[in-house]
């Protein structure tokens, strides 16, 4: 089966499978936001795959997809407004992106966040839910800590993150990637780190990617209370903090002792092992079919029978 990615490769290339697996042959094709949808639809025809998957749907210009022969899966990334919780402008702004998306140019839409189904099913019904996973170039055993554990953070600078990173790279060894250091380009950074932080955008629960690509990496991961959790459990998988002093005593308490959490450290890395894209595309894959067959497709332009006689 032959499946195609389609998003931005800086991003998404490391969450997608990138060699075959569990007998899906992955191709990746990359697309930009405001990107003109013939050459993306082109290429796509010229590689005739069974199912296309998009990271963020709501880039994909109305009706791109029409002719499409091929399932096509949107994944919905970003933090979205919950039911019964007023959302933070950012949520807000999000929403009002995602309310852009055609949903006539896919057949299923899944999100990160099952949190974020009631909101979505306004615009377009949400059809499961799976954390963004990561790609087994990712995945090292765990190191051993270095005399000065070195902590990590990657991600755009906000006034909520720096409240709690702001004193720790004051005081502690720690690289702040804030734009431009993705996918293969990160690795030799997480394989001189010890600790990976996770802060949210802004205050508001959610649970980001970089949390099981930390994990995978073999780092002890410090975070914000994560919603949901996704099995994951706090105290025993990872370490969670509320406000930025709980933060810096963690850090203080890894220099001083460095194996301090190694047992915990070990618990994160074998957890993440339910994220690596060759486990969890190919059972996807598999549903998607399965589904399909059984309920049909979800866009009435498109070729009922694609894929369907396959095994």
């Amino acid at each position: 089966m032959k499946l195609a990615f389609v998003g931005q490769r800086e991003y998404f290339n490391y969450t997608s499978l990138q060699a075959p697996a569990g007998g899906v042959e992955p191709s990746f094709v990359h697309f930009f936001p405001g990107a003109p949808p013939e050459p993306l639809v082109a290429e796509l025809e010229a590689i005739d795959p069974d199912v296309v998957f998009v990271w963020r749907p709501e880039l994909i210009p109305h009706g791109a997809f029409a002719g499409l022969k091929a399932i096509t899966v949107g994944y919905l990334t970003e933090p979205l407004p919950r039911r019964n919780r007023e959302p933070h402008r950012d949520l807000v702004a999000r929403w009002e992106n995602l309310r852009n998306a055609d949903p006539s140019n896919f057949d299923r839409i899944v999100s990160f966040d099952p949190l974020v189904a009631e909101t979505v099913d306004e615009h377009m019904r949400v059809w499961r839910s799976f954390p963004i996973p990561v790609a087994d170039s990712y995945f090292t055993p765990v190191n051993e800590p270095n005399a000065r554990p070195r902590v990590l953070f990657t991600g755009r600078s906000t006034d909520h993150r720096e409240r709690f990173l702001g004193p720790v790279k004051k005081d502690f060894d720690t690289l702040h990637l804030a734009h431009g250091v993705t996918d293969e380009e990160l690795l030799p950074f997480l394989a001189t780190c010890d600790v990976g932080i996770n802060l949210h955008n802004e205050p508001y629960p959610t649970f980001e990617n970089r949390v099981p690509a930390y994990l995978a990496a073999g780092l002890l991961v410090i975070s914000e209370p994560l919603s949901p959790h996704h099995g994951l459990q706090p105290g025993r998988d990872l370490l969670e903090v509320s406000e930025p002093h709980h933060l810096y005593e963690l850090i203080a308490e890894l220099q001083r002792t460095p194996h301090a959490f190694d047992t915990i450290r070990r618990n994160g890395r074998r957890a993440a092992e339910r994220w690596r894209t060759s486990r969890v595309f190919p059972r996807f894959a598999e549903d998607l079919i399965a589904d399909v067959r059984t309920f049909g497709r979800g866009r009435s332009a498109a070729d009922g029978n694609a894929m369907l006689g396959a095994a």
